[in-house]
């Protein structure tokens, strides 16, 4: 990729990544109830997510969901019920992700279901599939090797991306500390869920 090219991808992306989105608003809201720390497992299992896409994307293997969209219907609104799910609990002060009043997180999250939460949300997302394969093709030359090209859109990619969540989830967590107390707990819990109940309404009709 020319050095031109490489530079407008990199603002290019910059802007869409920290634009707000499902897996931004997905770690605010992790950040908001379980912290930044824990928070980390979703952000893994969106890169992963997010990634996949990307390769299936360059190798065009994004055309065979055009042909199984039964498939893709699917996936977005079995992982959108699931969000859902979580949002109702979160607004009832229950489930995993809740904060408690004697607790200062919700620890019981486990690794394995946060990342596959971010794992769903990247990978079911459809404006992800159509911003990536409307955006990808331009900067990919097909006078140079492939891989090596991959190689650095993928790296630029999950790096920027990691950062937003990062950033989001960051905010999340200050946002709990300034309403960290007693009588402010079932407030937060309910912000929490209507912003997941709201990426789950995202991911199943989007």
């Amino acid at each position: 990729m020319a050095l031109s090219a490489l530079t407008l991808f990199i603002t290019t992306f910059f802007f869409v990544s920290i634009t707000p989105g499902m897996c931004m608003t997905l770690a605010m809201t992790l950040g908001m109830t379980i912290g930044v720390r824990r928070t980390l497992w979703m952000m893994l299992g969106e890169l992963i997510g997010v990634g996949l896409v990307v390769v299936l994307t360059i190798i065009g293997a994004a055309a065979l969901m055009l042909q199984y969209p039964a498939l893709f219907t699917a996936l977005k609104w079995g992982g959108g019920a699931y969000l859902l799910y979580l949002g109702i609990q979160l607004w009832r002060s229950k489930g995993k992700m809740a904060i408690k009043c004697d607790t200062p997180e919700g620890y019981e999250a486990s690794p394995g279901s946060l990342l596959s939460q971010g794992f769903i949300t990247a990978v079911a997302n459809p404006k992800g599939w159509a911003f990536f394969i409307a955006l990808l093709p331009p900067f990919i030359d097909n006078t140079q090797p492939l891989l090596q090209q991959s190689l650095v859109i993928i790296t630029i990619i999950l790096s920027m991306e990691f950062l937003s969540l990062l950033g989001y989830a960051s905010g999340g967590k200050a946002l709990s500390h300034i309403l960290r107390h007693r009588s402010n707990v079932r407030l937060m819990n309910r912000i929490a869920g209507t912003l997941m109940m709201g990426v789950s309404v995202w991911l199943a009709l989007g």
